[in-house]
């Protein structure tokens, strides 16, 4: 997988699955704009101790070119200068939008509609999904005029979590809307020769649910004692795997308009995990979280 000489935007790069796949971008090769709110000067609301230029640092680390620009998603004018400054110093080019934006688990309550607070739960949409209609809006005219490209649209869950109710009524309409984004954005972009697809990991261990369960990384399997489906947790850098399989394929268009999961891609490209595992939420969620599958081996589905 190369790309060499592209340009990517991943929002919302300041950890998570945001750094993962801006990280193995980077180590693809191409210029990455990691943009965010946690700035070694100023943190975000969310108080948490990365930044953007610590992954800006990793990316370019890994081989390609970092560059880290504070962008808050929510403020148009933001946005407007972050496209302002890839016309300035790419001539316009970009070639890869990964939409990643989200912080709003601060908002979520996990209560019926009626009982949860009014206000936070539009604050998490407006987080959640105006972030990425703001960033779109922006930034498509740059894939578009340049008649390529990817836009991935980064949600949680695929079709088969999407007729499941995930327990949270603003949580579960920003992430089925942000699948919705990524599948019917295909009609407007398949013209212009731009691919655009929905992506979820699976069970992700971000730095913020590695804390969570009181491991690291190389510690994650101790979390397993605490919570089973731990087993098939899977690093933010296997989503960042699948980005660069897909915006590396030259045939991509093929999966234009689809929900898709690291754990899919992967099986298709062949890429693995860190560990060298090829992990399965999805299937291993339907199979045995929902499905009656319940003495299967977690073994099976990596």
């Amino acid at each position: 997988m190369t790309l060499d000489g592209q340009v990517a935007v991943v929002t919302g790069g300041t950890r998570g699955a945001g750094r993962g796949m801006a990280i193995e971008l980077g180590a693809a090769g191409a210029t990455v704009y990691v943009t965010g709110r946690s700035t070694r000067r100023e943190r975000s609301p969310l108080g948490r101790r990365e930044t953007i230029e610590e992954t800006a640092e990793l990316v370019t680390e890994a081989g390609g070119r970092g560059v880290a620009v504070r962008c808050d998603h929510m403020d148009r004018q933001d946005v407007r200068a972050l496209a302002a400054r890839i016309e300035d110093e790419q001539d316009g080019r970009l070639d890869i939008l990964v939409d990643d934006t989200w912080g709003g688990d601060q908002w979520i309550e996990w209560k019926p509609l009626w009982e949860h607070d009014l206000d936070k739960g539009l604050q998490a949409v407006r987080n959640g999904l105006e972030t990425h209609l703001i960033t779109l809006h922006t930034l498509l005219p740059l894939l578009v005029r340049r008649r390529g490209g990817l836009v991935v649209e980064i949600t949680d869950g695929d079709d088969m979590f999407n007729d499941r109710y995930r327990g949270s009524m603003f949580f579960d309409m920003v992430k089925v809307a942000l699948t919705r984004l990524g599948k019917m954005l295909k009609d407007e972009l398949d013209p212009h020769g731009v691919t655009s697809v929905a992506l979820t990991p699976g069970f992700l261990r971000s730095e913020e649910m590695l804390e969570h369960f009181g491991v690291t990384e190389e510690t994650w399997r101790d979390g397993i004692a605490k919570d089973r489906w731990f087993a098939i947790s899977e690093t933010p850098r296997y989503i960042g795997r699948a980005v660069a399989a897909l915006a590396a394929d030259p045939d991509r268009a093929r999966w234009s308009g689809q929900a898709l999961s690291s754990g899919v891609l992967a099986k298709h490209y062949g890429f693995t995990d860190l560990d060298g595992s090829q992990p399965e939420a999805s299937r291993y969620f339907a199979e045995v979280y929902f499905g009656d599958k319940k003495d299967a081996d977690v073994a099976d589905y990596r």
